[in-house]
């Protein structure tokens, strides 16, 4: 059982303090979420937490032993050898514990019985033979075979040279990799970004039964709901703590939203008062000291902020047009490339105000679908019919080459937006990522993301009464999901859609295509009917899956039985010690979690103002400190213990 603790973490750049002292300890059991606004340091934290940063002062603990293994959200590029080898690559940590095992094997077969240093070799060996076999090394080929089936490569990949596959499939390469190296602290930022549903789903069914620590950022809500037990908030350098999934968080939050927003109006209107007094006397002699002590308790005031991801923002589609009840009617379509055959015989009605979902494996067909009903590609057999005045709306995960020019981007959304909604755009703006200045850069320095977004939100405020979104929550955060998913319940049009989100999809859709090499196949109902179906349809494969995994199970634990039984003793002082490291930690959190209300306390008026209040504040964070620093000492004294052990 492994665990890592920050201290006092801080990191600024230049003048702006990103990281601000925080603490937290990550161990065996906890599975956290950490999130944020854009910006606020998250991936920073992680690499810091991850050894690849270093932070400007604090420190990160790691207990004996501990290995910890850490997914960036993108730029990993694998190449040179096949899939099967460059995956086998997560077993090279013991790559040093292998060698030096067979050197004990050679000197032991030149050492006599007697000798003092047999002794000690055999237990060197037998402690090397454990920790190899717990790792799964000698089952690995099947341990591979597992993750990389479940992240969606078929066996024909496995021979593949890393080289041809594209970007989002690197990715998943360099994801199979850290799960299967068995890590003791599993730090991932943005996994599911280039996974399909049906990858997702395996991931989070390897998450759930991942026995080590856990630290995810993730804009996916449904997959945090299921996989984590706690949610770390980043906001203005500093880290919050909430127990629970991720929509319990969401519900704290707003009540905390609530109440912040209370204190900032009852902040606010103080300051006014305050502001009002000062211009009223600021000419007055009689008044300057009066005048000047308001002053400073301006300059001195903490400022109460709204955390911009907590902001309110509502956003409500055009009217669409009036149209025919059939939308569209689809006849016996197919899409073929030369040999190629893509899909075929597809029927399909697509009836006024359904929220269709086109479901499938990466590859089945689900862009080119869309690229056809969206009028973009005419090149098909069969029939595609519009319906009476029907106004298509596409949006394409390419559809950022559109966004050109030299205009600003809020110059651009005036010209598209209608003229009722142009007082609303900042807002719109800042709930699609384009805060502050980012609304005055010019449209051709964005990045490719940012163009996305900007590119959505223009076909949002254009009234269609035919929606086809490819991928439209792709570049979005939490917050601007939740803005357009709310906007897409209420839309009065007919929506088609591809999506890898499965809380979007569960709240949006009302009927399902799938796109499978057997054929289209029509699911006249919900995502979660859907999910039912295929799901009695799998059971028998499912099953057969548990089987083999627990087949592999039973295999290492067979293979380690006779050398367990042999360190019992040892093992149950380590489990002591572990324990007890892990108490000291929880204690350390704790203290921080009580120091950090404290330190909010010190920034209420009726705390600050009050002299006896304050003391009592100060005097305790004082003893907390005071605590913090004897059961730091306590816990580094266990590790010691620990490492005296040995490995």
């Amino acid at each position: 059982m492994g665990s890592v603790q920050i201290s006092e973490i801080q990191l600024a750049f230049g003048d702006r303090e990103l990281l601000k002292g925080i603490g937290y300890s990550l161990a065996s059991g906890k599975k956290a979420a950490l999130t944020g606004g854009n910006g606020t340091g998250k991936s920073t934290l992680m690499k810091i937490i991850a050894g690849l940063s270093k932070a400007d002062s604090g420190r990160v603990s790691k207990s004996r032993g501990c290995r910890v293994s850490y997914l960036p959200q993108s730029g990993l590029v694998h190449q040179g050898i096949p899939l099967v080898e460059e995956t086998e690559k997560a077993w090279d940590f013991l790559l040093p514990d292998i060698k030096r095992k067979e050197s004990i094997e050679h000197l032991l077969s030149e050492t006599d019985e007697d000798d003092p240093a047999t002794e000690s070799l055999v237990e060197e060996h037998h402690d090397l033979s454990e920790k190899i076999i717990e790792s799964g090394y000698y089952s690995r080929r099947e341990s591979l075979e597992v993750v990389l089936q479940g992240l969606g490569f078929s066996r024909e990949d496995f021979q593949k040279h890393c080289e041809e596959f594209s970007g989002g499939w690197q990715m998943r390469i360099a994801l199979a990799k850290v799960l299967l190296e068995k890590p003791d602290i599993l730090l991932l930022d943005e996994p599911t970004n280039y996974l399909d549903i049906e990858a997702r789903d395996w991931l989070e069914g390897f998450l759930q039964g991942f026995s080590g620590g856990l630290l995810m950022v993730s804009h996916d809500r449904y997959f945090l709901d299921v996989t984590v037990n706690e949610v770390a908030e980043l906001f203005n350098g500093d880290l919050h703590v909430f127990k629970g999934n991720y929509s319990g968080y969401l519900v704290k939050r707003e009540l905390e939203l609530q109440e912040l927003l209370k204190k900032f109006e009852q902040q606010q209107e103080e300051i006014s008062r305050i502001e009002y007094f000062i211009n009223k006397f600021r000419s007055n002699a009689s008044k300057a000291t009066q005048v000047q002590s308001r002053v400073k308790y301006l300059e001195k005031l903490p400022r109460i902020e709204i955390p911009e991801s907590m902001k309110k923002i509502h956003f409500s589609f055009p009217k669409p047009p009036r149209s025919g009840k059939q939308v569209l009617t689809i006849e016996k379509v197919g899409k073929s490339y030369g040999d190629f055959n893509v899909f075929k015989d597809l029927d399909l009605i697509i009836e006024k105000e359904e929220k269709l979902l086109i479901a499938g494996k990466n590859g089945a067909g689900k862009s080119t679908l869309m690229r056809l009903i969206a009028e973009v590609d005419k090149d098909f057999d069969g029939v595609i019919k519009p319906g009476a005045d029907v106004k298509i709306g596409y949006f394409s995960q390419d559809i950022e080459s559109t966004i050109k020019g030299e205009l600003s981007v809020l110059e651009e959304m005036e010209l598209s937006a209608p003229t009722h909604l142009i007082p609303d755009l900042r807002n719109l703006l800042g709930a699609f990522l384009f805060r502050g200045d980012d609304i005055y850069k010019s449209v051709s320095v964005l990045s490719g993301g940012e163009k996305s977004r900007l590119a959505l939100l223009k076909l949002l405020l254009y009234p269609v009464n035919l929606l086809v979104l490819d991928e439209p929550t792709n570049h979005l955060d939490m917050n601007s999901k939740n803005v357009l998913l709310n906007a897409l319940k209420s839309y009065e049009g007919t929506l088609v859609f591809v999506s890898h989100d499965r809380y979007f999809i569960e709240n949006v859709a009302t009927k399902v295509l799938e796109m499978n090499t057997s054929g289209p196949r029509i699911f006249h109902g919900d995502y979660e009917y859907y999910q039912w179906k295929i799901g009695e349809e799998s059971r028998e494969a499912e099953q057969e899956a548990a089987n083999f995994s627990g087949q592999t199970a039973s295999l290492d634990k067979n293979q380690g039985k006779k050398a367990r039984e042999e360190e019992k003793q040892l093992k149950s002082k380590l489990r002591k010690l572990e324990r007890e490291s892990q108490s000291l930690l929880s204690e350390i959190e704790e203290l921080d979690d009580e120091k950090k209300n404290l330190e909010n306390q010190l920034s209420d008026p009726s705390v600050y103002s009050d002299g006896e209040k304050s003391r009592e504040v100060q005097n305790r964070i004082e003893e907390i400190i005071r605590k913090q620093e004897d059961a730091g000492k306590k816990w580094e004294e266990v590790e010691e213990e620990l490492d005296s052990i040995g490995p």
